[in-house]
Protein backbone atom coordinates (compact mmCIF):
# COMPACT_ATOMS: atom_id res chain seq x y z
CA UNK A 1 0.00 0.00 0.00
CA UNK A 2 2.80 2.36 0.94
CA UNK A 3 4.54 1.58 -2.33
CA UNK A 4 1.41 2.47 -4.29
CA UNK A 5 1.04 5.73 -2.39
CA UNK A 6 4.71 6.47 -3.02
CA UNK A 7 4.31 5.85 -6.76
CA UNK A 8 1.23 8.10 -6.89
CA UNK A 9 3.11 10.86 -5.10
CA UNK A 10 6.03 10.51 -7.51
CA UNK A 11 3.72 10.69 -10.51
CA UNK A 12 1.90 13.72 -9.08
CA UNK A 13 5.24 15.39 -8.33
CA UNK A 14 6.46 14.80 -11.88
CA UNK A 15 3.21 16.19 -13.29
CA UNK A 16 3.54 19.30 -11.13
CA UNK A 17 7.11 19.83 -12.29
CA UNK A 18 6.05 19.44 -15.92
CA UNK A 19 3.16 21.86 -15.39
CA UNK A 20 5.49 24.43 -13.81
CA UNK A 21 7.96 24.05 -16.66
CA UNK A 22 5.17 24.42 -19.22
CA UNK A 23 3.89 27.57 -17.47
CA UNK A 24 7.38 29.06 -17.38
CA UNK A 25 7.88 28.31 -21.07
CA UNK A 26 4.51 29.87 -21.92
CA UNK A 27 5.28 33.02 -19.90
CA UNK A 28 8.60 33.43 -21.70
CA UNK A 29 6.95 32.90 -25.07
CA UNK A 30 4.16 35.36 -24.22
CA UNK A 31 6.66 38.01 -23.11
CA UNK A 32 8.67 37.54 -26.30
CA UNK A 33 5.52 37.77 -28.40
CA UNK A 34 4.44 40.95 -26.61
CA UNK A 35 7.87 42.53 -27.14
CA UNK A 36 7.80 41.74 -30.86
CA UNK A 37 4.23 43.06 -31.24
CA UNK A 38 4.96 46.34 -29.45
CA UNK A 39 8.16 46.99 -31.41
CA UNK A 40 6.38 46.41 -34.72
CA UNK A 41 3.76 48.98 -33.71
CA UNK A 42 6.46 51.38 -32.55
CA UNK A 43 8.08 51.27 -35.97
CA UNK A 44 4.78 52.11 -37.67
CA UNK A 45 4.06 54.91 -35.20
CA UNK A 46 7.45 56.48 -35.85
CA UNK A 47 6.74 56.53 -39.59
CA UNK A 48 3.43 58.28 -38.91
CA UNK A 49 5.13 60.72 -36.57
CA UNK A 50 7.78 61.58 -39.14
CA UNK A 51 5.07 62.96 -41.40
CA UNK A 52 3.47 64.94 -38.55
CA UNK A 53 6.82 66.36 -37.47
CA UNK A 54 7.73 67.43 -41.00
CA UNK A 55 4.41 69.23 -41.39
CA UNK A 56 4.75 71.03 -38.07
CA UNK A 57 8.37 71.95 -38.77
CA UNK A 58 7.22 73.77 -41.90
CA UNK A 59 4.70 75.79 -39.93
CA UNK A 60 5.57 79.16 -38.40
CA UNK A 61 2.79 78.80 -35.86
CA UNK A 62 4.45 76.23 -33.57
CA UNK A 63 4.68 77.84 -30.12
CA UNK A 64 7.82 77.34 -28.07
CA UNK A 65 5.65 77.29 -24.96
CA UNK A 66 2.16 76.33 -26.08
CA UNK A 67 -0.82 77.04 -23.88
CA UNK A 68 -1.83 73.80 -22.19
CA UNK A 69 -5.58 73.42 -22.24
CA UNK A 70 -6.50 70.68 -19.72
CA UNK A 71 -9.69 69.92 -21.69
CA UNK A 72 -7.86 69.34 -24.98
CA UNK A 73 -8.20 65.85 -26.41
CA UNK A 74 -5.07 63.93 -27.32
CA UNK A 75 -4.59 63.07 -30.99
CA UNK A 76 -5.29 59.42 -31.75
CA UNK A 77 -3.84 57.32 -34.59
CA UNK A 78 -5.36 53.98 -35.60
CA UNK A 79 -3.05 51.09 -36.46
CA UNK A 80 -4.13 47.51 -37.09
CA UNK A 81 -7.48 48.09 -35.41
CA UNK A 82 -6.01 49.70 -32.27
CA UNK A 83 -5.88 53.40 -31.31
CA UNK A 84 -2.60 54.92 -30.14
CA UNK A 85 -1.74 58.29 -28.54
CA UNK A 86 2.06 58.13 -28.79
CA UNK A 87 5.00 56.35 -27.24
CA UNK A 88 7.04 56.29 -24.04
CA UNK A 89 10.81 56.42 -23.82
CA UNK A 90 12.77 55.74 -20.62
CA UNK A 91 16.51 55.79 -21.41
CA UNK A 92 17.77 54.56 -18.02
CA UNK A 93 16.05 51.18 -18.47
CA UNK A 94 16.30 51.15 -22.28
CA UNK A 95 12.54 51.10 -22.67
CA UNK A 96 10.60 52.43 -25.66
CA UNK A 97 6.96 51.43 -26.06
CA UNK A 98 3.83 52.58 -27.91
CA UNK A 99 0.84 53.61 -25.77
CA UNK A 100 -2.74 52.79 -26.67
CA UNK A 101 -5.46 55.41 -26.29
CA UNK A 102 -7.42 53.19 -23.91
CA UNK A 103 -6.35 50.14 -21.94
CA UNK A 104 -7.97 46.73 -22.29
CA UNK A 105 -6.94 43.21 -21.32
CA UNK A 106 -6.58 42.29 -25.00
CA UNK A 107 -4.69 45.50 -25.77
CA UNK A 108 -2.19 44.99 -22.96
CA UNK A 109 -1.05 41.86 -24.75
CA UNK A 110 0.40 44.23 -27.36
CA UNK A 111 1.31 47.51 -25.64
CA UNK A 112 0.72 49.69 -22.58
CA UNK A 113 -2.58 51.55 -22.49
CA UNK A 114 -3.88 54.82 -21.08
CA UNK A 115 -5.76 54.01 -17.89
CA UNK A 116 -7.05 57.55 -17.34
CA UNK A 117 -6.29 61.26 -17.77
CA UNK A 118 -4.20 63.05 -20.39
CA UNK A 119 -0.92 64.87 -20.82
CA UNK A 120 -2.76 68.20 -21.20
CA UNK A 121 -4.45 67.80 -17.83
CA UNK A 122 -1.20 66.65 -16.17
CA UNK A 123 -2.89 63.52 -14.82
CA UNK A 124 -2.25 60.76 -17.34
CA UNK A 125 -2.02 57.22 -15.94
CA UNK A 126 -0.57 54.45 -18.12
CA UNK A 127 -0.69 50.75 -17.27
CA UNK A 128 1.02 47.69 -18.74
CA UNK A 129 1.64 44.04 -18.06
CA UNK A 130 4.63 43.00 -16.01
CA UNK A 131 6.43 41.65 -19.11
CA UNK A 132 10.23 41.86 -19.07
CA UNK A 133 10.23 44.21 -22.08
CA UNK A 134 7.11 46.13 -21.02
CA UNK A 135 6.69 47.53 -17.49
CA UNK A 136 8.55 45.00 -15.35
CA UNK A 137 11.71 47.20 -15.21
CA UNK A 138 9.90 50.33 -13.98
CA UNK A 139 10.19 49.15 -10.39
CA UNK A 140 13.92 49.90 -10.63
CA UNK A 141 13.42 53.55 -11.58
CA UNK A 142 14.82 56.04 -9.09
CA UNK A 143 14.06 59.66 -8.27
CA UNK A 144 15.19 61.97 -11.07
CA UNK A 145 15.14 59.36 -13.85
CA UNK A 146 14.04 60.88 -17.16
CA UNK A 147 10.78 59.78 -18.80
CA UNK A 148 9.62 61.05 -22.20
CA UNK A 149 6.27 60.80 -23.92
CA UNK A 150 5.95 61.72 -27.59
CA UNK A 151 2.37 62.28 -28.68
CA UNK A 152 0.89 61.79 -32.14
CA UNK A 153 1.35 65.48 -32.94
CA UNK A 154 5.10 65.01 -32.60
CA UNK A 155 5.23 66.92 -29.31
CA UNK A 156 7.65 65.57 -26.73
CA UNK A 157 6.66 65.78 -23.07
CA UNK A 158 9.52 65.59 -20.57
CA UNK A 159 9.14 64.16 -17.07
CA UNK A 160 11.30 62.96 -14.25
CA UNK A 161 10.53 60.33 -11.63
CA UNK A 162 9.35 61.84 -8.36
CA UNK A 163 8.79 58.68 -6.34
CA UNK A 164 7.76 55.01 -6.57
CA UNK A 165 5.06 53.45 -4.41
CA UNK A 166 3.10 50.22 -4.10
CA UNK A 167 -0.70 50.35 -3.98
CA UNK A 168 -3.34 47.71 -3.40
CA UNK A 169 -5.57 46.71 -6.35
CA UNK A 170 -8.53 48.32 -4.57
CA UNK A 171 -6.83 51.73 -4.28
CA UNK A 172 -8.14 52.99 -7.61
CA UNK A 173 -8.77 56.56 -6.46
CA UNK A 174 -5.29 56.80 -4.97
CA UNK A 175 -3.85 55.57 -8.28
CA UNK A 176 -5.70 58.03 -10.54
CA UNK A 177 -6.41 61.08 -8.36
CA UNK A 178 -4.20 63.49 -6.44
CA UNK A 179 -5.92 62.89 -3.13
CA UNK A 180 -3.35 64.63 -0.93
CA UNK A 181 -1.53 67.96 -1.20
CA UNK A 182 1.70 65.98 -1.15
CA UNK A 183 0.69 64.06 -4.29
CA UNK A 184 3.01 65.81 -6.73
CA UNK A 185 2.77 63.97 -10.03
CA UNK A 186 1.72 64.65 -13.62
CA UNK A 187 2.23 61.17 -15.08
CA UNK A 188 1.89 57.73 -13.52
CA UNK A 189 3.14 54.41 -14.88
CA UNK A 190 1.95 51.27 -13.14
CA UNK A 191 2.06 47.50 -13.37
CA UNK A 192 1.47 44.48 -11.17
CA UNK A 193 4.15 43.47 -8.70
CA UNK A 194 5.59 39.98 -8.93
CA UNK A 195 2.78 37.66 -7.93
CA UNK A 196 0.15 40.30 -8.67
CA UNK A 197 -0.69 41.11 -5.04
CA UNK A 198 -0.07 44.86 -5.44
CA UNK A 199 0.55 47.57 -8.04
CA UNK A 200 3.89 49.32 -8.52
CA UNK A 201 3.20 52.97 -9.37
CA UNK A 202 5.92 55.26 -10.70
CA UNK A 203 4.99 58.91 -10.17
CA UNK A 204 6.52 61.47 -12.52
CA UNK A 205 6.46 65.27 -12.67
CA UNK A 206 6.58 67.31 -15.88
CA UNK A 207 9.78 69.35 -16.13
CA UNK A 208 8.86 71.73 -18.93
CA UNK A 209 6.53 72.56 -21.78
CA UNK A 210 6.12 70.01 -24.58
CA UNK A 211 8.30 70.74 -27.60
CA UNK A 212 8.28 69.59 -31.20
CA UNK A 213 10.82 66.81 -31.54
CA UNK A 214 12.87 66.00 -34.63
CA UNK A 215 14.27 62.86 -33.04
CA UNK A 216 12.21 60.37 -35.04
CA UNK A 217 12.85 62.24 -38.28
CA UNK A 218 16.64 61.99 -38.04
Amino acid sequence: MRQKIGRVCMVLGALLILAAAALLAYNKWDASRADKASQEVLGELEQTLNAAIEEKAKSDTVALQPELDPTQEMTVTELNGWDYIGYLSIPSIELELPVMSQWSYAGLKIAPGRYSGSTYADNMVVCAHNYAKHFSPIKWLTEGAQVYFTDMDGMRWTYEVSYVENLQPTQIEEMTEKTEESDEWDLTLFTCTTGGSARCAVRCVRTGYPALTTETAE
